[in-house]
């Protein structure tokens, strides 16, 4: 099983009120849950009228897959007009490879 975190800042640089924030989030927020099965939510600057930080989560059974979810989300996210991406960083943790230390519960009882 592999985990990828996808995290993106952004500017919104039309942003006069947390409220106009929120109206450009939203879309963002909402069209990620509604199209991919990736977990979002906004994980930073919550009470910044112009910044924003995004966090996105996935798991599959490969790498590969979680590479695609993980492009497809942020394409979503560079293409709204209204918001400029700053940053994105993504992250991996990898279980089956950490797996095989000894008390797993797929090890055999001795």
């Amino acid at each position: 099983m592999v985990v990828g975190s996808l995290r993106v800042e952004l500017h919104v640089p039309a942003s006069r009120s947390l409220k106009a924030k929120r109206a450009e989030i939203r879309p963002i927020v909402d069209g990620v849950r509604h199209r991919f099965p990736v977990a979002v939510a906004e994980v930073a600057h919550q009470d910044t009228w112009q910044r924003a930080t995004l966090g996105f989560a996935a798991v599959a059974a490969t790498p590969g897959r979680v590479t695609e979810l993980l492009d497809e989300v942020e394409r979503l996210v560079w293409s709204r007009p209204g918001v400029e991406v700053i940053d994105s960083e993504r992250t991996w943790i990898d279980l089956d490879a950490t797996a095989d230390g000894p008390g797993d519960p797929g090890d055999p009882v001795a």
